[in-house]
């Protein structure tokens, strides 16, 4: 009975939300849901019938990302991708800190609520963090893992270092991202591979959700953490080996090194003993055949 009287209430709630900011309906054609977080609001989509596929982001991205995955395998499975509070669509509540293990925190709520079983989890940029803690405590319930280009470790490389000292710290990180919009604006356009020009459509996709300087903080706060979040991130790596007797796809954009070189890969080859691994050049076939998540 509780469980069914909030799915009426979700059912109520939803049809009184409204988008935060538009979005063009031929990439984004999908039905809005929304879960109470605290005294803020978690959205997501739920597309399809058939086995649950978890799709988790990273910064500053949200389910948009996973469009075109969504549009290409809704026939064949469920696909359910939520923007985490305070990024996308989501509002955070109050007293949230943007912190990953809180995104991770939610992240577990959420797949509580929506009774989630027996699903594949599939991780990109920091939904590699957020999505393994959940992983490592709840490995009974994930029937396979796709990763792509992430870590959930502490970080090592020199460079991920000084991309932490400038992006997440003070004060011209601060400024940079909450003043500039940095990383919506200029890293993620350029991170992105296309066959084709990247759009007018897909640039406001990615700067709406974060309109005023206030808005644009969650964004600082993820290159912060990959400092910050040390002692959390070596908690994660300790528990990786229990995930070795699960099947896991390893998809690798090569052209990513600077962020994530082939070293990284090969530890991710190393925990999860049961991978296939594809090392992707980005080809426009190759795109095409895994949905492409620009």
């Amino acid at each position: 009975m509780r469980l069914k009287r909030l799915l009426e209430a979700i059912g109520r709630l939803e049809a009184q939300m409204q988008r935060p900011f538009d979005v063009d309906a031929s990439e984004y054609p999908f039905k809005d849901h929304w879960m109470p977080y605290g005294d803020g609001m978690i959205h997501y989509v739920d597309e399809g019938q058939g086995p649950v596929i978890l799709l988790l982001h990273g910064n500053p991205t949200w389910s948009y990302l996973y469009r075109n995955v969504i549009k290409d395998l809704s026939g064949e499975c469920r696909l359910i991708a939520l923007d985490y509070p305070g990024l996308g669509m989501s509002q955070a509540p109050s007293d949230y800190g943007y912190s990953p293990k809180e995104h991770s925190d939610a992240v577990t709520e959420f797949i509580r609520r929506l009774d989630l079983k027996d699903f594949v989890l599939v991780v990109q940029d920091w939904g590699g963090p957020i999505g393994f803690n959940y992983a490592v405590r709840h490995h009974e319930n994930l029937r396979g893992i796709v990763v792509m280009n992430t870590w959930a470790w502490p970080a090592t490389l020199p460079a991920i270092k000084l991309f932490s000292l400038a992006m997440g710290g003070w004060p011209f990180g601060y400024w940079l991202q909450t003043r500039r919009n940095f990383f919506a604006k200029k890293i993620v356009p350029h991170g992105i591979y296309h066959t084709e020009k990247i759009t007018d459509i897909l640039r406001k996709a990615y700067t709406d959700p974060f309109p005023t300087p206030k808005s644009r903080k969650p964004t600082w706060i993820f290159p912060r953490q990959i400092r910050k979040a040390r002692p959390w991130l070596a908690e994660i790596e300790a528990k990786l080996p229990i995930l070795s007797h699960l099947p896991a796809q390893i998809l690798w954009g090569m052209k990513d090194s600077a962020g994530f070189p082939p070293g990284e890969m090969a530890k991710w080859q190393g925990y999860l003993k049961l991978n296939e691994t594809e090392s992707l050049d980005m080809p426009p076939t190759t795109c095409r055949k895994i949905g492409r998540t620009g």
